[in-house]
């Protein structure tokens, strides 16, 4: 069942050590600040709950996993400070997803775009269908996706973010997304992922806790500056998104 809720909606649900974290928007599991606030929230609740063992992220519905951060919130920025704190949204949930001290399985049933592909390579695992094709068309209304950059990178390497945000008017597919790395796996329907999915999180919640944290660990080595440098790269964000450049782009998309 999809939301109608305005500000979206976020829900968990804890079994046999498993957390199923679940957000949802009517506008194609998009993000206002205010989801964005409690989806930062969450992780950091479950990073110290003792019954979570591995968290599942999933969007609601069947078609797009996530569409990025809101589209009339950015179209309402009109000053700096609102800019980088819009932009810092998406920074401040990449950093909770570091941080969390549980590993992190994404369940990607759909297309993603902009902060959604940020979200997908924040997680530690990713499973796909077939139907996850990915894009970042940020640098095409003349802003970048400087915040999401980093962790995208750690994913796939400066070579494929390079040419997944440069062709931003191109769909890559999740084919595409699992030979760069973003994807673990990808599947040719939805049944067979939840089915691989639940199999995957029960073997993950059934080994020793300590060991899978000192492997996310590992996995996250180097990006102890990120909190430093996600904010600066949302300020560079907020600072682009004022420009004629972009208020004329953003002014087309909105006809």
């Amino acid at each position: 069942m999809s939301t109608t809720r305005e500000n979206g909606s976020l829900y968990t649900n804890i079994e046999n050590g498993i957390a199923h974290l679940e957000f949802g928007h009517p506008a194609s599991n998009s993000f206002p600040s205010e989801l964005l606030d409690r989806l930062e929230k969450e992780f950091q609740k479950l990073s110290e709950d003792d019954s979570v063992k591995v968290i599942l992220l999933k969007s609601e519905g069947e078609k797009a996993f996530c569409a990025g951060a809101s589209f009339d919130e950015l179209v309402a920025i009109e000053t700096l400070q609102a800019g980088k704190l819009f932009f810092s949204g998406f920074a401040k949930v990449l950093n909770a997803m570091r941080n969390c001290k549980k590993l992190i399985v994404g369940r990607i049933q759909g297309k993603t775009v902009g902060g959604g592909v940020g979200l997908v390579a924040a997680c530690d695992y990713a499973m796909a269908t077939d139907a996850a094709a990915v894009k970042l068309s940020e640098i095409s209304i003349g802003i970048g996706p400087f915040v999401i950059a980093p962790a995208v990178e750690r994913k796939i390497g400066v070579g494929a973010l390079g040419e997944l945000s440069l062709a931003a008017h191109e769909w890559k597919n999740a084919y595409w997304a699992k030979d760069k790395g973003l994807y673990a796996r990808v599947f040719e329907s939805l049944k067979e992922l939840d089915k691989e999915v639940t199999i995957f999180t029960e073997k993950l919640a059934s080994y020793n806790p300590e060991a899978l944290y000192e492997m996310k660990k590992m996995l996250w080595k180097n990006t102890d500056h990120w909190d430093e440098l996600l904010a600066e790269r949302a300020a560079i964000s907020g600072e682009l998104v004022l420009s004629d450049f972009t208020k004329n782009a953003l002014a087309k998309y909105k006809k």
